[in-house]
């Protein structure tokens, strides 16, 4: 039978592990191992120990071992736990995240840069969190080159902020190529633990394009589907527009660049028609015009995931959906003055313009 070491206190060790015992205002595990000091001086094994207080007797052997070793210091500080956490170069983690690339892929992800930095993939991922970096996504960007930009921005935007009085400002577009998709296997329904399912794969049934005009003052929207989107289709859709709004009224219609929309037919008819005022967004700045936001919100809310087994039916579902928020319509508020787009341009273009240098170099 082995025994355990002889453990002998001094005076004032023992007055001291006593009170520590005695103490309400010690830890419960600086008391327990004072008790374990304690017994251990009365000659008792650590096996004894073990059963007196309900702990392990290898636990009892730790601390007899730890306070021979360094008194009592030894007993108040905690055992080191597991390996000392490895510290993360951050200059490095930020430096390899912006300035390269991984071997033969993309972008970096949290797995890929721990094994190249040695350090655990949560670290990276906090570090990249703290400095706002996120290499997994990738936002598209368009800066608009035409020469004409300031003129038309401020054109379009005073529309938006100071619409003329007695007159509609209207943001027209078409939106093509809408599919009637069905899918090839019904899916399952929404329930409470599930999504709703749908299959990947589909039919296509045929397409059709959506022209929609956006009132900017009540939200309003005059929709008109057809079948192909030439000049012929487009001068249909701008006599339903003359149609439909009041004729006392001048029109403001705010386009994009379409060939279709200059076509020598319908600038002929817009002659004809001098209420009608045509205003052209800038070269690649579609997002200048708010019937883009109705687009991106009948596609999200009803296109994509209907199922259309026919063009007829695509079209009733878009029909529907413009009756329905023509019974509750609400305007988008436009907030940002030309002065503020066109600082945030000029900034786009200086970064373009030295990365584009520094590339060069």
């Amino acid at each position: 039978m082995r025994v355990a070491p002889t453990v002998i206190l001094t005076s004032e060790e023992l007055s001291e592990l006593s009170r520590i015992v005695a103490s309400r205002l010690s830890s419960v595990r600086l008391s327990l191992r004072a008790r374990m000091i304690l017994l251990a001086a009365e000659g008792l094994q650590n096996k004894e120990i073990a059963e007196r207080l309900g702990v392990d007797r290898l636990q009892v052997a730790r601390w007899r071992k730890r306070y021979l070793e360094h008194r009592l210091s030894g007993i108040e500080r905690d055992l080191p736990r597991g390996a000392p956490p490895v510290k993360v170069d951050v200059a490095r983690l930020v430096e390899l995240t912006t300035q390269s690339k991984p071997e033969a892929m993309t972008h970096w992800s949290t797995r890929r840069m721990a094994a190249e930095l040695g350090v655990s993939a949560a670290s990276v991922s906090r570090h990249w969190r703290k400095h706002g970096l996120k290499p997994h996504l990738l936002r598209g960007f368009k800066v608009s080159r035409d020469p004409h930009f300031v003129e038309k921005l401020e054109d379009i935007v005073g529309l938006y902020m100071s619409p003329p009085e007695h007159a509609l400002v209207l943001c027209v577009d078409e939106k093509s190529q809408v599919q009637a998709l069905d899918r090839t296997q019904p899916g399952l329904p929404l329930k409470k633990g599930r999504a709703e399912t749908m299959t990947h794969d589909y039919k296509r049934n045929g397409t059709t394009t959506l022209f929609a005009a956006l009132n900017v003052l009540d939200g309003q929207v005059i929709g008109q589907c057809q079948q192909r989107h030439t000049h012929v289709e487009w001068l249909k859709f701008l006599k339903k527009i003359d149609r439909q709004t009041p004729k006392d009224k001048a029109l403001h219609l705010i386009a994009d660049n379409y060939a279709t929309h200059k076509h020598p037919v319908v600038q002929a008819w817009l002659d004809k028609h001098p209420r009608i005022h045509m205003h052209f967004t800038p070269t690649s700045a579609s997002w200048l015009n708010m019937v883009e936001r109705f687009f991106r919100d009948i596609t999200t809310q009803r296109l994509r995931r209907g199922v259309f087994t026919s063009v007829p039916e695509l079209i009733q579902a878009i029909e529907g959906y413009i009756d329905h928020h023509n019974t509750h319509p609400k305007p988008f508020i436009w907030t940002k003055t030309a002065r503020d787009i066109l600082q945030k341009v000029i900034r786009a273009n200086s970064h373009l313009s030295s990365k584009q240098n520094a590339t060069l170099h």
